[in-house]
């Protein structure tokens, strides 16, 4: 299946370039281009992208009021959303975070860490597993002015094993650590983090994450001051 990206950034040179690297590759295809966050909305209503890369800096509506306006149309939930941008302040990846992006990453990544990057948002998956990003997002979410604004309750549909998944998502891992830390497949994993998500009403792993910080499910840890793991 061919992976259906719509890129949106106001420097015409910088899509240029991406959308050269994307339809380089064999399963992906750039369908579309928006200079400003309006058209970004607009066009993914129009083209339903399986992506978007999203620039935060852009004209008429900010690359976060876009991904806030697409991620509340329930029309709009297989459009994935990448934020790609320069500015990588802690408190943009926590807006981009709760505004529903599936991931939040650098302009100076590299060609197969972009690749790599739609992909793993195309597939539900999430960019937060550096612990870097996990102690990020810990500390933002946890903070007075987004203090948990949901009841427990609402956790009251998952199973205990539910829970103890959405809890290990919250701190960062993947899948593939889940599943060595539970003596499980990968698979069962998967599908135990799919179930939760779809009782949670969560777009993606990262909305899952943003819920079980909000709920109370986990809390701020201190930021890990080890090496950050490769993503």
């Amino acid at each position: 299946m061919t992976l259906r990206v719509l890129l949106a950034d106001d420097q015409a040179l910088l899509r240029g370039a991406f959308r050269m690297l994307l339809d380089s590759a064999d399963d992906i295809t750039v369908v579309g281009e928006a200079a400003d966050g309006r058209e970004a909305v607009t066009l993914t209503r129009e083209l339903r992208p399986d992506v978007v890369i999203m620039d935060i800096r852009m004209p008429e509506l900010d690359g976060l009021a876009a991904t806030s306006e697409i991620c509340a149309d329930p029309e709009l939930r297989a459009s994935r959303i990448l934020i790609l941008t320069t500015y990588e302040t802690d408190e943009y990846v926590a807006q981009a975070l709760r505004a529903g992006a599936g991931g939040f990453i650098g302009k100076g990544i590299g060609a197969e860490d972009l690749l790599d990057a739609v992909r793993t948002i195309a597939d539900g998956d999430t960019l937060l597993s550096p612990a870097a990003t996990r102690s990020l997002v810990a500390r933002f979410l946890a903070t007075p002015d987004h203090a948990p604004r949901h009841h427990p309750e609402r956790l009251a549909v998952l199973t205990p094993r539910e829970r103890e998944m959405v809890a290990l998502v919250a701190t960062g891992l993947s899948n593939q650590e889940i599943a060595e830390r539970m003596f499980l497949s990968p698979f069962t994993v998967r599908a135990h983090v799919q179930r939760a998500m779809t009782k949670l009403d969560a777009r993606d792993r990262a909305q899952l994450v943003v819920i079980a910080y909000q709920s109370g499910l986990v809390h701020a840890a201190a930021p890990d001051p080890g090496p950050d793991r490769p993503s």
